[in-house]
Protein backbone atom coordinates (compact mmCIF):
# COMPACT_ATOMS: atom_id res chain seq x y z
CA UNK A 1 0.00 0.00 0.00
CA UNK A 2 2.79 2.37 0.86
CA UNK A 3 4.48 1.73 -2.49
CA UNK A 4 1.25 2.68 -4.30
CA UNK A 5 0.98 5.84 -2.24
CA UNK A 6 4.61 6.64 -2.95
CA UNK A 7 3.99 6.15 -6.66
CA UNK A 8 1.01 8.48 -6.60
CA UNK A 9 2.97 11.07 -4.65
CA UNK A 10 5.79 10.84 -7.19
CA UNK A 11 3.35 11.36 -10.04
CA UNK A 12 1.85 14.37 -8.27
CA UNK A 13 5.29 15.87 -7.75
CA UNK A 14 6.19 15.36 -11.39
CA UNK A 15 2.90 16.90 -12.46
CA UNK A 16 3.44 19.93 -10.24
CA UNK A 17 6.95 20.35 -11.60
CA UNK A 18 5.66 20.08 -15.13
CA UNK A 19 2.94 22.64 -14.46
CA UNK A 20 5.43 24.97 -12.83
CA UNK A 21 7.80 24.64 -15.78
CA UNK A 22 4.96 25.24 -18.22
CA UNK A 23 3.86 28.28 -16.23
CA UNK A 24 7.40 29.68 -16.25
CA UNK A 25 7.69 29.20 -20.00
CA UNK A 26 4.25 30.76 -20.46
CA UNK A 27 5.21 33.79 -18.40
CA UNK A 28 8.41 34.18 -20.38
CA UNK A 29 6.50 33.99 -23.65
CA UNK A 30 4.05 36.65 -22.52
CA UNK A 31 6.82 38.94 -21.30
CA UNK A 32 8.69 38.94 -24.57
CA UNK A 33 5.88 38.47 -27.06
CA UNK A 34 4.99 42.12 -27.41
CA UNK A 35 8.50 43.47 -27.88
CA UNK A 36 9.69 40.57 -30.00
CA UNK A 37 6.70 40.51 -32.30
CA UNK A 38 8.62 42.50 -34.87
CA UNK A 39 11.90 40.70 -34.13
CA UNK A 40 10.51 37.58 -35.80
CA UNK A 41 10.38 39.35 -39.12
CA UNK A 42 13.34 38.51 -41.28
CA UNK A 43 14.64 42.08 -41.52
CA UNK A 44 14.92 42.44 -37.73
CA UNK A 45 16.57 39.04 -37.39
CA UNK A 46 19.10 40.11 -40.02
CA UNK A 47 19.74 43.45 -38.27
CA UNK A 48 20.15 41.73 -34.90
CA UNK A 49 22.84 39.47 -36.39
CA UNK A 50 24.76 42.61 -37.37
CA UNK A 51 24.62 43.95 -33.80
CA UNK A 52 21.58 46.23 -34.05
CA UNK A 53 19.63 46.34 -30.79
CA UNK A 54 16.02 45.27 -31.34
CA UNK A 55 14.86 45.50 -27.72
CA UNK A 56 12.57 48.39 -26.90
CA UNK A 57 11.30 49.62 -23.54
CA UNK A 58 10.52 46.25 -21.95
CA UNK A 59 12.57 45.52 -18.80
CA UNK A 60 15.79 43.58 -19.37
CA UNK A 61 15.69 40.15 -17.67
CA UNK A 62 18.38 39.34 -15.11
CA UNK A 63 19.80 36.67 -17.42
CA UNK A 64 20.61 39.34 -20.03
CA UNK A 65 22.11 41.84 -17.58
CA UNK A 66 25.65 40.49 -17.72
CA UNK A 67 27.97 43.45 -18.35
CA UNK A 68 30.59 43.97 -15.67
CA UNK A 69 32.83 46.57 -17.35
CA UNK A 70 31.44 49.19 -14.99
CA UNK A 71 34.14 51.78 -15.79
CA UNK A 72 32.65 52.01 -19.28
CA UNK A 73 29.69 54.02 -17.95
CA UNK A 74 32.23 56.70 -16.97
CA UNK A 75 33.57 56.77 -20.53
CA UNK A 76 30.03 56.79 -21.89
CA UNK A 77 29.05 59.95 -20.04
CA UNK A 78 32.44 61.55 -20.61
CA UNK A 79 31.96 61.17 -24.36
CA UNK A 80 28.36 62.39 -24.26
CA UNK A 81 29.53 65.60 -22.55
CA UNK A 82 33.07 66.02 -23.92
CA UNK A 83 32.14 68.12 -26.95
CA UNK A 84 31.29 71.66 -27.97
CA UNK A 85 27.92 71.82 -26.19
CA UNK A 86 29.35 72.62 -22.72
CA UNK A 87 31.75 75.12 -24.33
CA UNK A 88 28.87 76.99 -25.95
CA UNK A 89 26.83 76.88 -22.71
CA UNK A 90 29.77 78.31 -20.76
CA UNK A 91 30.11 81.13 -23.31
CA UNK A 92 26.57 82.23 -22.41
CA UNK A 93 27.75 83.15 -18.89
CA UNK A 94 30.16 85.85 -20.04
CA UNK A 95 28.69 86.75 -23.44
CA UNK A 96 25.00 86.45 -22.62
CA UNK A 97 24.73 87.30 -18.91
CA UNK A 98 27.68 89.67 -18.61
CA UNK A 99 29.31 87.80 -15.73
CA UNK A 100 33.05 87.87 -15.16
CA UNK A 101 35.11 84.77 -15.83
CA UNK A 102 35.58 84.27 -12.09
CA UNK A 103 31.89 84.52 -11.27
CA UNK A 104 30.89 82.35 -14.22
CA UNK A 105 33.40 79.70 -13.19
CA UNK A 106 32.15 79.59 -9.60
CA UNK A 107 28.53 79.25 -10.75
CA UNK A 108 29.52 76.52 -13.21
CA UNK A 109 31.37 74.52 -10.55
CA UNK A 110 28.73 74.80 -7.83
CA UNK A 111 25.61 74.10 -9.90
CA UNK A 112 27.20 71.22 -11.81
CA UNK A 113 28.42 69.54 -8.63
CA UNK A 114 24.99 69.94 -7.01
CA UNK A 115 22.80 68.90 -9.94
CA UNK A 116 24.85 65.83 -10.84
CA UNK A 117 24.26 64.29 -7.40
CA UNK A 118 20.66 63.74 -8.48
CA UNK A 119 21.42 62.48 -11.98
CA UNK A 120 24.21 60.16 -10.81
CA UNK A 121 21.91 58.54 -8.25
CA UNK A 122 19.27 57.94 -10.91
CA UNK A 123 21.95 56.38 -13.09
CA UNK A 124 22.52 53.69 -10.44
CA UNK A 125 18.93 52.45 -10.78
CA UNK A 126 19.48 51.17 -14.33
CA UNK A 127 21.57 48.09 -13.45
CA UNK A 128 19.50 47.30 -10.36
CA UNK A 129 16.08 47.45 -12.02
CA UNK A 130 16.94 46.62 -15.64
CA UNK A 131 14.44 49.33 -16.63
CA UNK A 132 14.71 52.41 -18.78
CA UNK A 133 14.22 55.62 -16.82
CA UNK A 134 10.74 56.37 -18.14
CA UNK A 135 9.63 52.80 -17.29
CA UNK A 136 10.96 53.19 -13.74
CA UNK A 137 8.85 56.34 -13.55
CA UNK A 138 5.71 54.21 -13.98
CA UNK A 139 6.22 53.04 -10.39
CA UNK A 140 5.50 56.62 -9.31
CA UNK A 141 3.48 58.12 -12.16
CA UNK A 142 1.52 55.04 -13.20
CA UNK A 143 0.95 53.50 -16.61
CA UNK A 144 -0.93 56.40 -18.18
CA UNK A 145 0.27 59.54 -16.39
CA UNK A 146 3.86 58.68 -17.26
CA UNK A 147 3.03 59.67 -20.83
CA UNK A 148 3.27 63.27 -19.62
CA UNK A 149 6.84 62.59 -18.48
CA UNK A 150 7.64 60.92 -21.81
CA UNK A 151 6.41 64.01 -23.67
CA UNK A 152 8.43 66.38 -21.46
CA UNK A 153 11.46 64.12 -21.91
CA UNK A 154 11.01 64.28 -25.66
CA UNK A 155 10.83 68.08 -25.61
CA UNK A 156 14.02 68.35 -23.52
CA UNK A 157 16.10 65.78 -25.40
CA UNK A 158 14.93 66.89 -28.84
CA UNK A 159 15.83 70.47 -27.86
CA UNK A 160 19.37 69.46 -26.90
CA UNK A 161 19.74 67.46 -30.10
CA UNK A 162 18.66 70.44 -32.18
CA UNK A 163 21.27 72.61 -30.47
CA UNK A 164 23.97 69.99 -31.04
CA UNK A 165 23.17 69.66 -34.76
CA UNK A 166 23.19 73.45 -35.13
CA UNK A 167 26.62 73.75 -33.48
CA UNK A 168 27.97 71.03 -35.80
CA UNK A 169 26.50 72.74 -38.85
CA UNK A 170 27.84 76.17 -37.90
CA UNK A 171 31.32 74.82 -37.15
CA UNK A 172 31.57 72.91 -40.44
CA UNK A 173 30.36 75.97 -42.34
CA UNK A 174 32.93 78.17 -40.59
CA UNK A 175 35.85 75.86 -41.37
CA UNK A 176 34.85 75.78 -45.06
CA UNK A 177 34.62 79.60 -45.18
CA UNK A 178 30.95 79.31 -46.02
CA UNK A 179 31.40 76.93 -48.96
CA UNK A 180 29.47 74.35 -46.96
CA UNK A 181 26.29 75.99 -45.74
CA UNK A 182 25.03 75.59 -42.19
CA UNK A 183 22.09 73.66 -43.64
CA UNK A 184 24.35 71.02 -45.20
CA UNK A 185 26.27 70.70 -41.93
CA UNK A 186 23.03 70.19 -39.97
CA UNK A 187 21.85 67.51 -42.40
CA UNK A 188 25.21 65.72 -42.19
CA UNK A 189 25.16 65.79 -38.37
CA UNK A 190 21.63 64.43 -38.28
CA UNK A 191 22.39 61.55 -40.63
CA UNK A 192 25.60 60.53 -38.84
CA UNK A 193 23.80 60.62 -35.48
CA UNK A 194 21.02 58.49 -36.92
CA UNK A 195 23.46 55.84 -38.16
CA UNK A 196 25.02 55.36 -34.70
CA UNK A 197 21.73 55.53 -32.78
CA UNK A 198 20.07 53.10 -35.21
CA UNK A 199 22.48 50.37 -34.09
CA UNK A 200 21.50 50.78 -30.45
CA UNK A 201 23.00 50.21 -27.02
CA UNK A 202 26.10 48.14 -27.85
CA UNK A 203 27.36 50.33 -30.71
CA UNK A 204 26.67 53.50 -28.70
CA UNK A 205 28.87 52.22 -25.88
CA UNK A 206 31.65 51.21 -28.26
CA UNK A 207 31.55 54.55 -30.09
CA UNK A 208 31.55 56.61 -26.89
CA UNK A 209 34.25 54.48 -25.29
CA UNK A 210 36.87 56.05 -27.57
CA UNK A 211 35.46 59.24 -29.10
CA UNK A 212 36.12 61.38 -26.01
CA UNK A 213 39.90 61.02 -26.41
CA UNK A 214 39.89 62.64 -29.87
CA UNK A 215 37.86 65.56 -28.57
CA UNK A 216 40.10 65.95 -25.51
CA UNK A 217 43.26 66.23 -27.63
CA UNK A 218 41.52 68.61 -30.05
CA UNK A 219 40.47 70.88 -27.19
CA UNK A 220 44.05 71.04 -25.89
CA UNK A 221 45.27 72.08 -29.35
CA UNK A 222 42.51 74.69 -29.55
CA UNK A 223 43.48 76.19 -26.20
CA UNK A 224 47.13 76.18 -27.19
CA UNK A 225 46.43 78.16 -30.34
CA UNK A 226 44.23 80.75 -28.65
CA UNK A 227 45.73 80.93 -25.15
CA UNK A 228 47.42 84.31 -25.66
CA UNK A 229 44.02 86.00 -26.01
CA UNK A 230 42.32 84.28 -23.07
CA UNK A 231 44.04 86.47 -20.45
CA UNK A 232 42.45 89.74 -21.65
CA UNK A 233 38.76 89.40 -20.79
CA UNK A 234 36.26 92.22 -21.23
CA UNK A 235 35.71 94.32 -18.07
CA UNK A 236 32.40 93.53 -16.37
CA UNK A 237 30.10 95.02 -13.75
CA UNK A 238 29.97 93.37 -10.31
CA UNK A 239 27.68 90.35 -10.33
CA UNK A 240 24.30 90.54 -8.63
CA UNK A 241 22.41 87.68 -6.97
CA UNK A 242 19.75 87.60 -9.72
CA UNK A 243 22.45 87.33 -12.42
CA UNK A 244 24.17 84.47 -10.62
CA UNK A 245 20.99 82.52 -9.88
CA UNK A 246 19.65 82.99 -13.41
CA UNK A 247 22.88 81.69 -14.94
CA UNK A 248 22.78 78.88 -12.38
CA UNK A 249 19.34 77.96 -13.65
CA UNK A 250 20.84 77.75 -17.14
CA UNK A 251 23.47 75.30 -15.84
CA UNK A 252 20.73 73.29 -14.13
CA UNK A 253 18.86 73.29 -17.42
CA UNK A 254 21.92 71.67 -18.96
CA UNK A 255 22.28 68.86 -16.38
CA UNK A 256 18.89 68.13 -14.79
CA UNK A 257 17.09 66.99 -17.98
CA UNK A 258 19.42 63.98 -17.94
CA UNK A 259 17.38 62.79 -14.93
CA UNK A 260 14.77 61.51 -17.36
CA UNK A 261 17.18 59.31 -19.33
CA UNK A 262 20.01 58.27 -16.97
CA UNK A 263 19.14 54.56 -16.72
CA UNK A 264 18.67 54.15 -20.48
CA UNK A 265 22.40 53.57 -20.92
CA UNK A 266 22.93 51.15 -18.01
CA UNK A 267 20.19 48.51 -18.22
CA UNK A 268 22.48 45.71 -19.43
CA UNK A 269 24.90 45.95 -16.51
CA UNK A 270 24.82 43.24 -13.85
CA UNK A 271 22.19 43.76 -11.12
CA UNK A 272 25.06 43.15 -8.68
CA UNK A 273 26.91 46.23 -9.91
CA UNK A 274 28.46 48.05 -6.93
CA UNK A 275 26.17 51.01 -6.29
CA UNK A 276 28.85 53.37 -4.96
CA UNK A 277 31.19 52.69 -7.86
CA UNK A 278 28.41 53.19 -10.39
CA UNK A 279 27.44 56.45 -8.70
CA UNK A 280 30.96 57.85 -8.77
CA UNK A 281 31.60 56.68 -12.33
CA UNK A 282 28.49 58.50 -13.53
CA UNK A 283 29.12 61.54 -11.31
CA UNK A 284 32.71 61.92 -12.52
CA UNK A 285 31.73 61.26 -16.14
CA UNK A 286 29.22 64.09 -16.00
CA UNK A 287 30.98 66.68 -13.87
CA UNK A 288 34.62 66.52 -15.01
CA UNK A 289 34.20 67.22 -18.75
CA UNK A 290 31.27 69.59 -18.22
CA UNK A 291 32.98 71.81 -15.64
CA UNK A 292 36.27 71.99 -17.54
CA UNK A 293 34.67 72.75 -20.90
CA UNK A 294 32.09 75.21 -19.54
CA UNK A 295 34.85 77.19 -17.84
CA UNK A 296 36.80 77.12 -21.11
CA UNK A 297 33.70 78.41 -22.87
CA UNK A 298 33.30 81.19 -20.32
CA UNK A 299 36.94 82.19 -20.84
CA UNK A 300 36.47 82.26 -24.60
CA UNK A 301 33.24 84.25 -24.29
CA UNK A 302 34.95 86.81 -22.04
CA UNK A 303 37.62 87.42 -24.68
CA UNK A 304 35.51 87.42 -27.87
CA UNK A 305 34.78 91.19 -27.90
CA UNK A 306 38.51 92.00 -27.49
CA UNK A 307 39.79 89.84 -30.38
CA UNK A 308 38.71 91.07 -33.81
CA UNK A 309 38.96 87.71 -35.62
CA UNK A 310 37.05 85.93 -32.87
CA UNK A 311 34.36 88.61 -32.87
CA UNK A 312 34.00 88.40 -36.64
CA UNK A 313 33.79 84.60 -36.46
CA UNK A 314 31.16 84.85 -33.73
CA UNK A 315 29.03 87.28 -35.74
CA UNK A 316 29.24 85.10 -38.85
CA UNK A 317 29.02 81.55 -37.47
CA UNK A 318 28.39 81.93 -33.74
CA UNK A 319 30.44 79.56 -31.56
CA UNK A 320 31.76 77.59 -34.56
CA UNK A 321 33.22 80.76 -36.04
CA UNK A 322 35.06 81.55 -32.80
CA UNK A 323 36.68 78.10 -32.71
CA UNK A 324 37.73 78.39 -36.34
CA UNK A 325 39.31 81.78 -35.61
CA UNK A 326 41.14 80.38 -32.58
CA UNK A 327 42.68 77.58 -34.67
CA UNK A 328 43.42 79.73 -37.72
CA UNK A 329 47.12 80.17 -36.74
CA UNK A 330 47.55 76.40 -37.21
CA UNK A 331 46.56 76.77 -40.87
CA UNK A 332 45.45 73.51 -42.57
CA UNK A 333 46.02 71.42 -39.49
CA UNK A 334 43.88 73.86 -37.54
CA UNK A 335 41.01 73.35 -39.98
CA UNK A 336 41.33 69.60 -39.51
CA UNK A 337 41.06 70.02 -35.73
CA UNK A 338 37.96 72.20 -36.15
CA UNK A 339 36.34 69.41 -38.19
CA UNK A 340 37.13 66.94 -35.40
CA UNK A 341 35.57 69.31 -32.87
CA UNK A 342 32.48 69.67 -35.05
CA UNK A 343 32.05 65.90 -35.17
CA UNK A 344 32.64 65.61 -31.39
CA UNK A 345 28.88 66.11 -31.03
CA UNK A 346 27.95 62.99 -33.02
CA UNK A 347 28.09 60.79 -29.90
CA UNK A 348 25.84 63.24 -28.06
CA UNK A 349 23.39 63.42 -30.98
CA UNK A 350 23.32 59.63 -31.38
CA UNK A 351 22.74 59.04 -27.66
CA UNK A 352 19.93 61.59 -27.66
CA UNK A 353 18.27 60.00 -30.69
CA UNK A 354 18.48 56.62 -28.98
CA UNK A 355 16.65 57.80 -25.88
CA UNK A 356 14.15 59.81 -27.98
CA UNK A 357 13.08 56.60 -29.71
CA UNK A 358 12.57 54.89 -26.32
CA UNK A 359 10.42 57.74 -25.04
CA UNK A 360 8.26 57.56 -28.16
CA UNK A 361 7.62 53.90 -27.35
CA UNK A 362 6.64 54.83 -23.79
CA UNK A 363 3.97 57.31 -24.87
CA UNK A 364 1.27 54.64 -25.13
CA UNK A 365 1.01 50.84 -25.26
CA UNK A 366 0.38 50.71 -29.06
CA UNK A 367 3.43 52.94 -29.60
CA UNK A 368 5.68 50.21 -28.13
CA UNK A 369 4.77 47.90 -31.02
CA UNK A 370 6.66 50.14 -33.46
CA UNK A 371 10.40 49.34 -33.51
CA UNK A 372 12.77 51.78 -31.86
CA UNK A 373 14.72 52.19 -35.09
CA UNK A 374 11.65 53.51 -36.93
CA UNK A 375 11.26 56.28 -34.35
CA UNK A 376 14.92 57.20 -34.80
CA UNK A 377 14.36 57.71 -38.53
CA UNK A 378 11.16 59.73 -38.00
CA UNK A 379 12.89 61.91 -35.39
CA UNK A 380 15.75 62.71 -37.77
CA UNK A 381 13.35 63.70 -40.54
CA UNK A 382 11.54 66.10 -38.21
CA UNK A 383 14.59 67.53 -36.44
CA UNK A 384 16.66 68.54 -39.45
CA UNK A 385 14.29 71.24 -40.79
CA UNK A 386 13.55 72.40 -37.21
CA UNK A 387 17.28 72.82 -36.52
CA UNK A 388 17.73 74.76 -39.76
CA UNK A 389 15.05 77.23 -38.65
CA UNK A 390 16.40 77.54 -35.07
CA UNK A 391 19.93 78.19 -36.35
CA UNK A 392 18.86 81.64 -37.58
CA UNK A 393 19.05 82.95 -33.99
CA UNK A 394 21.20 80.38 -32.24
CA UNK A 395 22.21 81.95 -28.93
CA UNK A 396 18.72 83.31 -28.38
CA UNK A 397 17.34 79.80 -29.00
CA UNK A 398 19.91 78.28 -26.61
CA UNK A 399 19.19 80.67 -23.74
CA UNK A 400 15.41 80.42 -24.19
CA UNK A 401 15.51 76.63 -24.22
CA UNK A 402 17.92 76.01 -21.33
CA UNK A 403 16.23 78.74 -19.32
CA UNK A 404 12.90 76.88 -19.15
CA UNK A 405 13.85 73.21 -19.48
CA UNK A 406 15.19 72.85 -15.92
CA UNK A 407 11.89 73.37 -14.10
CA UNK A 408 10.05 70.10 -14.73
CA UNK A 409 13.12 67.84 -14.20
CA UNK A 410 13.47 69.40 -10.75
CA UNK A 411 9.99 68.24 -9.77
CA UNK A 412 10.39 64.89 -11.56
CA UNK A 413 13.68 64.05 -9.83
CA UNK A 414 12.25 64.96 -6.43
CA UNK A 415 9.26 62.66 -6.91
CA UNK A 416 11.42 59.73 -8.07
CA UNK A 417 13.82 60.17 -5.13
CA UNK A 418 11.05 60.41 -2.53
CA UNK A 419 9.31 57.35 -3.97
CA UNK A 420 12.51 55.31 -3.93
CA UNK A 421 13.91 56.28 -0.53
CA UNK A 422 10.78 56.99 1.51
CA UNK A 423 8.00 54.81 0.14
CA UNK A 424 9.98 51.89 -1.31
CA UNK A 425 12.72 52.02 1.35
CA UNK A 426 15.37 51.58 -1.36
CA UNK A 427 14.02 48.07 -1.97
CA UNK A 428 14.65 47.19 -5.62
CA UNK A 429 12.36 44.15 -5.40
CA UNK A 430 9.38 46.53 -5.25
CA UNK A 431 10.06 47.42 -8.89
CA UNK A 432 8.35 44.21 -9.98
CA UNK A 433 8.93 43.39 -13.67
CA UNK A 434 5.65 41.48 -13.75
CA UNK A 435 3.56 44.65 -13.38
CA UNK A 436 5.50 47.12 -15.54
CA UNK A 437 2.54 47.46 -17.94
CA UNK A 438 -0.31 46.53 -15.61
CA UNK A 439 -2.24 49.72 -14.87
CA UNK A 440 -4.22 48.10 -12.03
CA UNK A 441 -1.13 47.09 -10.04
CA UNK A 442 0.96 50.18 -10.77
CA UNK A 443 0.20 53.43 -8.89
CA UNK A 444 -2.58 55.55 -10.42
CA UNK A 445 -0.06 58.38 -10.75
CA UNK A 446 -2.44 61.04 -9.43
CA UNK A 447 -0.15 61.86 -6.49
CA UNK A 448 2.92 62.25 -8.72
CA UNK A 449 1.21 64.32 -11.41
CA UNK A 450 -0.63 66.32 -8.75
CA UNK A 451 2.58 67.16 -6.85
CA UNK A 452 4.31 68.16 -10.08
CA UNK A 453 1.49 70.41 -11.28
CA UNK A 454 0.81 72.00 -7.89
CA UNK A 455 4.50 72.82 -7.42
CA UNK A 456 4.32 75.08 -10.46
CA UNK A 457 1.93 77.34 -8.58
CA UNK A 458 5.06 78.71 -6.88
CA UNK A 459 7.56 77.90 -9.64
CA UNK A 460 5.95 80.31 -12.13
CA UNK A 461 6.44 83.41 -9.93
CA UNK A 462 10.09 82.35 -9.53
CA UNK A 463 10.81 82.05 -13.26
CA UNK A 464 13.08 84.46 -15.12
CA UNK A 465 12.89 83.83 -18.86
CA UNK A 466 13.10 86.02 -21.94
CA UNK A 467 9.32 85.89 -22.35
CA UNK A 468 8.24 86.02 -18.69
CA UNK A 469 9.70 87.25 -15.41
CA UNK A 470 7.81 86.33 -12.24
CA UNK A 471 7.36 88.78 -9.38
CA UNK A 472 9.63 86.79 -7.05
CA UNK A 473 12.29 86.33 -9.74
CA UNK A 474 12.51 90.11 -10.23
CA UNK A 475 14.12 90.25 -6.79
CA UNK A 476 15.85 86.89 -6.44
CA UNK A 477 16.68 85.90 -9.99
CA UNK A 478 15.56 82.57 -11.42
CA UNK A 479 15.06 80.05 -8.60
CA UNK A 480 12.43 77.99 -10.42
CA UNK A 481 14.16 74.61 -10.44
CA UNK A 482 15.12 74.82 -6.75
CA UNK A 483 11.51 75.62 -5.82
CA UNK A 484 10.23 72.82 -8.08
CA UNK A 485 12.47 70.26 -6.36
CA UNK A 486 11.67 71.29 -2.78
CA UNK A 487 7.95 71.91 -3.22
CA UNK A 488 7.31 68.73 -5.25
CA UNK A 489 9.05 66.75 -2.49
CA UNK A 490 6.86 68.26 0.22
CA UNK A 491 3.64 67.83 -1.76
CA UNK A 492 4.30 64.29 -2.93
CA UNK A 493 4.60 62.73 0.54
CA UNK A 494 1.04 63.42 1.79
CA UNK A 495 -0.53 62.93 -1.66
CA UNK A 496 1.18 59.56 -2.10
CA UNK A 497 0.14 58.44 1.40
CA UNK A 498 -3.48 59.10 0.55
CA UNK A 499 -3.07 57.34 -2.80
CA UNK A 500 -1.58 54.23 -1.17
CA UNK A 501 -4.34 54.13 1.44
CA UNK A 502 -7.06 54.31 -1.24
CA UNK A 503 -5.41 51.81 -3.62
CA UNK A 504 -4.14 49.43 -0.97
CA UNK A 505 -0.74 48.93 -2.63
CA UNK A 506 2.40 50.79 -3.64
Amino acid sequence: MSSVQNGKMSQLNNLEKGEQKTLEVSKLDVAVAETESYNKRSVWIWLAKWGVETRGIDPVPVAERTRTDYYNIFLMWTSILCNLLPVVTGMAGTLGYGLSLRDSSLVIIFFNLACCIITAFMGTLGPRTGMRQVIQARYSFGLYSVSVIAILNLVAVVGFTLISTIITGQTLSAVSDGKMTVIVGIVLAGILGLVVSFCGYRVLHIFNKYSWAITFVSMIICVGCGAKHLNVPVPTEPATAPMILTFGCLIAGFQLPFAGIMSDFAVYYSPNAPVKRMFWYVYAGQTIPTIILMILGAAIGASVPNVQSWNEGYNAYSAGGVLEAMLRPASGFGKFVVVLLAFSLIGNIASSMYTISLNFQALATPAALIPRTIYAIITTIIMIPTAIKASESFFSSLENFLGIVSYWPGAFAAIICIEHFYFRRSDISTYDHAIWKDGRKLPPGIAAIGAGILSFGLVVPCMDTTWFIGPIARTTGDIGFEVAFVLASLLYVPLRMVEIRICGHL
